[in-house]
Parts: structure tokens; C-alpha cells; sequence
């Protein structure tokens, strides 16, 4: 009979460890904060967009941290990274800048893919590095919405 309360005390551990908050990989240059915005594929100024490959710039205040990269990337597949360089915090010259389907940081250098995120001169020194930070981008006809 001791069996059988030892088996519900097991897998109730084996519940709590599987739900344990796991903060490692979480970026500690860039806070989480919430947005929602709406890209209107009829203006003009996100015409770029309507073409797989291009990205824009969206610097509002109101978008990611320093503003919010977004990409077409095909088949309708819209990707937003945050424009704030993910391996140092926000300062003056950490704002990211789009070299076709590249992001520049102009602090160290580092490039990272507008198609992927990921960093593509990553050092190879022993320290940590961070890809660049994803948002939700959905297309819905015409917007495309980003948000966190």
C-alpha cells in the first residue's frame, strides 16, 4: 500500500520541476513591454513590404523599445524584430540601422539577418551572445499587426 501514495507525491514533483520559471534564456539588455500596432500595406510609406525581401523601419514611440524592424519574407510571412541591438543595453548608438536584409548595430558591428534574427558574426570568445528580439507580426488583409 506505501506504493501507491509515494506514486501521486512523484508525479506531483514531476509536475512542479516541469513548470520551474527558467529565466536563462531570456535577454537581460532588453525589457519585455507591450504594444500592439497596425501596419496599413495601402500607405505608401510600408509599400516596401508588399515585396518579399524588403524591410522597414517602424521608429514610433509606441513600437518595441527603439522601434520595431519588420520583413517580408515570403508566402505572406511578415517577421518583426525589435531595433534596439540585443547584446548590450539601450543607448545612443544602439539603435539598429537596415542594410537591405541586414540589421547593423553601430556600437560593435554586429549584423544580424532580417529574415531570422539571428546574429551572423557571432564572436567566437566564450561569452554570451543574443539574437535580435521577435514580435508577433500577423497579416489580416491589408495590416499586418505587430505586437508583444
Amino acid at each position: 500500500m506505501p506504493r501507491i501514495s509515494i506514486l501521486p507525491a512523484l508525479l506531483l514533483l514531476l509536475l512542479l520541476q516541469a513548470c520551474s520559471n527558467n529565466t536563462n534564456n531570456r535577454n537581460p539588455y532588453l525589457q519585455e513591454i507591450g504594444f500592439r500596432f497596425e501596419i496599413n500595406l495601402n500607405l505608401p510609406l510600408y509599400s516596401p513590404l508588399t515585396t518579399t525581401g524588403n524591410a522597414v523601419y517602424i521608429g514610433n514611440n509606441a513600437t518595441g523599445i527603439r522601434g520595431v524592424f519588420v520583413m517580408n519574407t515570403g508566402f505572406d510571412i511578415f517577421r518583426a524584430f525589435e531595433a534596439s541591438c540585443p547584446n548590450h543595453a539601450p543607448n545612443s548608438c544602439s539603435t539598429m540601422r537596415i542594410e537591405g536584409q541586414v540589421a547593423r548595430c553601430d556600437c560593435e558591428d554586429y549584423t544580424y539577418s532580417l529574415f531570422t534574427g539571428q546574429q551572423l558574426d557571432r564572436p567566437d570568445d566564450g561569452n554570451r551572445y543574443f539574437d535580435m528580439l521577435e514580435y508577433r507580426a500577423n497579416r489580416n488583409g491589408n495590416l499586418v499587426i505587430l505586437s508583444n
